[in-house]
């Protein structure tokens, strides 16, 4: 018999972070794990509309790395879980910037603002990245607002949001879509 999905802890507005602390579900800790939860799942819609094989990998370990974040998000950071919890390394930053790196190798050099567009695939990559950057304002606030929060955590969701808008661009040149610029009315 399969497990049931719901428990119906939840029915009064509260839910657990890991280590057993009760907090409303509008707690800025839950939103900012439910927002990377959102861009988790925009990063598999990103990745179900491209075909190459090296970035359908990254964007995977992408997937496992929010995952981690999720996870470091949820924990009550005052309180022993008596479980392992995931953590992120520098070495996960640095290869979004390498494969950045990479990708810009190939574009022609960005002079204006582009609007985001001209396939499905780069405009998912841009909803994508601006949840990404909600991800990360939240993150800032939990901070501000006393919250622990892993300092690379910051790190890798600012890199993620630079590292969306560079896919973006590369998936178009891929695709041959020609890059709106922005003209301002003036």
């Amino acid at each position: 018999m399969a497990t049931k999905i719901y428990t119906k802890t939840g029915d009064k507005g509260k839910t657990a972070l890991i280590g057993g602390t009760k907090v409303p579900k509008s707690h800025l800790r839950i939103e900012t794990y439910g927002t990377v939860d959102e861009l988790n799942s925009y990063i598999g819609l990103v990745n179900d509309h491209i075909t190459d094989a090296a970035t359908n990998t990254l964007l995977k370990e992408i997937q496992d790395r929010l995952f981690t974040i999720g996870a470091s998000l949820a924990t009550d950071p005052e309180k022993e879980t008596g479980m392992s919890i995931p953590d992120l390394k520098a070495e996960d930053v640095q290869l979004l910037e390498k494969s950045m790196d990479a990708m810009n190798e190939e574009l022609p050099v960005m002079k204006s603002f582009i609007l985001p567009g001209g396939h499905v695939a780069v405009s998912t990559c841009h909803v994508a990245r601006c949840v990404c950057r909600r991800a990360e304002r939240l993150c800032v606030g939990m901070q501000e607002e006393g919250l622990f929060i892993e300092p690379l955590v910051l790190q890798y969701t600012n890199r993620l949001s630079d590292y969306l808008f560079v896919l973006a661009r590369w998936i178009g040149h891929k695709l041959g879509v020609p890059e709106v610029t922005w003209k301002p009315r003036v």
